[in-house]
């Protein structure tokens, strides 16, 4: 079976999401001196980004995207989840036709992935972008994170826009 190209671009979107994701958490991690990551305390400010808007703060997240669902009793299930919904949207990409689903479906597998890979890798998902002093905006949150919403956002707008174009070789529509 062949791989079409533009599933490859989905492909390529997830792995470029994964290695940004991973290579931000390394360095955030590897901010701190210590020999495990379970040494830095939960709340730990890595750095003050932007006073009162950003700063960069250790949170254990053993729920799903913006801690939901967390207390870590969950952590193999949400592991094997987010693979299977990765595996699944990895064969809609190999259907899909039009790029801004294929950009929707690579920037969820990414996300999914990464956060997989913390989750078997520490039991937990490393996550450190606060924007919580604002108080509009209270969970902490990682690339892999914000390339679900950004992904699932995307999905949606491509469904809207789908829906409005008539299908190929259908009559338009008499107002």
């Amino acid at each position: 079976m062949s791989i079409p190209r533009i599933a490859w671009a989905a492909y390529g979107f997830a792995l470029v999401v994964v290695v940004f994701d991973q290579i931000t958490k390394a360095m955030i991690l590897g901010s701190v001196d210590v020999a495990d990551a379970n040494m830095i305390p939960p709340g730990y400010l890595f750095a003050e980004v932007i006073p009162d808007v950003l700063s960069f703060t250790m949170v254990r997240n053993t729920g799903v995207s913006f801690g939901l669902f967390g207390g870590g009793e969950a952590r193999w299930f949400l592991s094997v989840f987010s693979i299977v919904v990765a595996g699944a949207l990895a064969w809609w990409a190999m259907k899909a036709e039009r790029r801004l689903l294929v950009t929707a479906i690579g920037l969820v597998i990414g996300g999914a992935i990464g956060n997989v890979i913390d989750r078997i890798r520490f039991g937990y998902v490393v996550d450190f972008i606060d924007f919580s002093a604002t108080g509009l905006f209270p969970w902490v949150f990682n690339v892999a994170d914000s390339a679900i919403t950004v992904g699932v956002a995307l999905l949606i707008l491509d469904s809207v826009i789908s829906e409005r174009k008539p299908a190929v070789g259908a009559a338009p529509e008499k107002a």
